[in-house]
């Protein structure tokens, strides 16, 4: 979902997060090391998964610690002169997170697949998110095709994949979801 703007330099992730923060033209922005990149907007499939995925977390995880975020909280991750802010399209933080516009700690980042989104969100993004320290699981979901691939840190980052009549098991919530619920408006 995210195409690069024309930009002459790089910019300061204090410049970006002071543009993208309260921005009242509502596009968000995506940062990677000085680099802006807008988002574009999600089809019904995509809205779908991830509203089925938010309200389940959501009604699990009330009355705990553990919060749910959807698409319009930031992940801020920052090693070195590494520096990135992503919109996943759900997260999920157990920790006391101290900004207001984005989380450095979530146990839980699920992003919808698009056919635009879909390399970026498998290569460059399983790979920075894999650097957050509190990450215990990864999920891509696609938005037309009854299949949910799983990275966990407890196995290196090797994918797991469920498909239609499965069950997955989100451990860093304990949440079981079966598939087929997330992707019934297919059938429908």
């Amino acid at each position: 979902m995210a195409q690069a703007l024309s930009q002459p330099s790089p910019i300061s992730p204090e410049h970006y997060l002071l543009d993208e923060n309260d921005n009242p033209d509502g596009i968000r922005h995506e940062y990677v090391n000085g680099y802006v990149h807008a988002m574009a907007g999600a089809s019904r499939g995509h809205n779908r998964v991830a509203n089925k995925l938010a309200l389940r977390l959501g009604t699990h995880l009330e009355n705990s610690r553990c919060e749910v975020f959807q698409s319009d909280m930031k992940v801020g991750i920052q090693h070195k002169d590494d520096v990135r802010f992503y919109y996943p399209d759900i997260q999920v933080s157990c920790e006391e997170e101290s900004d207001a516009y984005y989380n450095t700690s979530p146990c839980l980042i699920i992003e919808v697949l698009s056919e635009s989104t879909a390399r970026k969100d498998r290569t460059e993004k399983l790979l920075a998110y894999q650097s957050i320290a509190s990450l215990q699981e990864y999920v891509l979901c696609s938005q037309d095709t009854p299949i949910v691939e799983v990275y966990r840190r407890r196995n290196h980052w090797q994918r797991e994949r469920f498909a239609d009549g499965e069950n997955l098991l989100l451990e860093s919530v304990d949440l079981t979801i079966s598939v087929d619920d997330l992707y019934g408006f297919l059938q429908a």
